[in-house]
C-alpha cells in the first residue's frame, strides 16, 4: 500500500467563516511542521504548485504582476488571469483568483509554521471548499515533509472522505 492509499483526512477543524452579508470568507489556520521560506516555495512556485493546490500556475506567485491560474479536477477547466497584489518573502501572500481574494500568511512558530488561508467564496460553496482545502493542505503538508502523494483535488478527492469533511464543514458553518 503507498503512502496516498494510506492517506485519510481528520475531522473537519482549524477552519470558520467569517460573515458579512452574503459575503463569506473562509479562514483556515493550519500549523505545519516546516518554515515559513520551504512553505513560501510551496505556495508559489509552479512544480510545487502542481503537486498540491487545485490550480496550476503558468509562473510564479512570489512576485507582484500577472499570473494564469488554471483549475485541476474540476469538470469544466478555468483559467483565471489573475494578478498577485502582494508577495513578501516569506510571509503574505495575496491575490485574486477569478472572483475570490486569496490571502495567505506564513509566522514562525518555534521550527515550524502557522499557515493562515483567507479565501472569499459563495456562501452555498464555502463548505465544500473547507473541505477541499483540508486535503490540499494536508498533501502541501506532506510535500514541504518530502514526503509527497501527489495532488488530490476534484473528483479524485472524492476517494479521500471529501463528501464525510463536506458534511462536517457544513454542520460547523451552519449551513
Amino acid at each position: 500500500m503507498s503512502k496516498r492509499d494510506e492517506y485519510k483526512p481528520g475531522a473537519a477543524a482549524g477552519a470558520e467563516v467569517q460573515k458579512d452579508g452574503d459575503k463569506w470568507t473562509l479562514v483556515v489556520v493550519r500549523e505545519l511542521r516546516h518554515s515559513p521560506e520551504k512553505v513560501w516555495v510551496a505556495l508559489t512556485d509552479p512544480a510545487s504548485l502542481r503537486e498540491w493546490a487545485p490550480y496550476d500556475a503558468d509562473e510564479s506567485l512570489a512576485a507582484v504582476g500577472p499570473v494564469k491560474l488554471s483549475t485541476v479536477g474540476a469538470p469544466t477547466p478555468t483559467v483565471s488571469d489573475t494578478y498577485v497584489t502582494r508577495a513578501d518573502a516569506p510571509s503574505v501572500l495575496e491575490y485574486r483568483w477569478g472572483n475570490n481574494d486569496m490571502r495567505w500568511t506564513l509566522e514562525a512558530r518555534g521550527a515550524g509554521t502557522r499557515l493562515t488561508l483567507w479565501h472569499n467564496i459563495d456562501r452555498g460553496f464555502i463548505a465544500m471548499g473547507a473541505a477541499g482545502w483540508h486535503i490540499c493542505l494536508d498533501v502541501l503538508d506532506r510535500l514541504v515533509g518530502d514526503e509527497p502523494i501527489g495532488r488530490i483535488v476534484g473528483g479524485e478527492a472524492m476517494k479521500f472522505e471529501w463528501p464525510r469533511l463536506n458534511e462536517e464543514y457544513a454542520k460547523q458553518f451552519g449551513i
